[in-house]
């Protein structure tokens, strides 16, 4: 099994990155904070989205289950071995009618989830929820979390297959990469490029908000400096 190292300050990580991701960089995300104790320990609490005013409740559904995949139909592992993420966006192509707008919400997320070091977004981390008007769209994000700070040499991303049909993990991830990526699952080029170069861009306001989160001053350091790692492969082979 593979050693979960800090557990203690997993509130404080998912915050941080979840902030980042709503305040830095505009993904919309499930309201969250972080409490703490009477002992002092960090308690992470997230507001539901998929509940009305009126205490109804909207649909929502995961991809794994949108695609039909169980433990039973692709074993026990199903969540990262079924799917690469261009399955994913094919997903989002046959559930959600503005499904144009939606792909570039979903790319910005995978992008993200690189450049933070989401080691774990799964097919049952993406979901789609019902609207009023009776159709769907995709969930606010959620389940955020710099995983290498928790799993040190963990999986660059979650799902086995990798990003798309005969990407090869051992040559690392580059801006060229993501453009592959990106025409792929039907952006435009250019919408891809502006989009890669945004992240790719040394944001302040990013440094001040792991300056200011929970996380203690090693893993303060540890997070800035893997997020300026990942910014910088973004540059190679562009």
């Amino acid at each position: 099994m593979t050693a979960f190292e800090n557990r203690e300050f997993c509130p404080a990580n998912e915050n941080l990155t979840m902030q980042i991701a709503s305040q830095v960089y505009g993904i919309q995300t499930a309201e969250n904070a972080v409490c703490f104790t009477e002992n002092g320990e960090q308690v992470y609490v997230t507001k539901r989205y998929d509940v009305k005013t009126d205490g109804s409740r909207l649909q929502q559904e995961d991809f794994a289950s949108l695609a039909g995949i169980t433990k039973d139909t692709h074993g026990g592992n199903y969540k990262y071995t079924a799917l690469d993420y261009v399955g994913l966006a094919e997903i989002i192509k046959k559930y959600i009618p503005a499904w144009p707008i939606e792909l570039v919400r979903y790319f910005d997320l995978i992008l993200f989830n690189f450049v933070f070091a989401n080691g774990d977004a799964h097919v049952k981390n993406f979901s789609v929820l019902q609207t009023s008007q009776g159709d769907y769209r995709l969930t606010p994000a959620y389940d955020l979390v710099n995983t290498l700070l928790h799993i040190p040499g963990g999986h660059i991303f979650a799902l086995e297959k990798g990003l798309y049909p005969g990407w090869k993990k051992e040559f690392g991830v580059s801006g060229a990469d993501f453009q592959t990526f990106g025409e792929m699952i039907g952006l435009d080029k250019t919408i891809v490029k502006n989009e890669i170069d945004r992240f790719c861009a040394d944001y302040a306001e990013t440094e001040r908000l792991i300056g200011n989160s929970f996380l203690s001053d090693k893993l303060k350091e540890d997070y800035s400096v893997i997020y300026h790692t990942r910014i910088n492969s973004f540059l190679k082979c562009r």
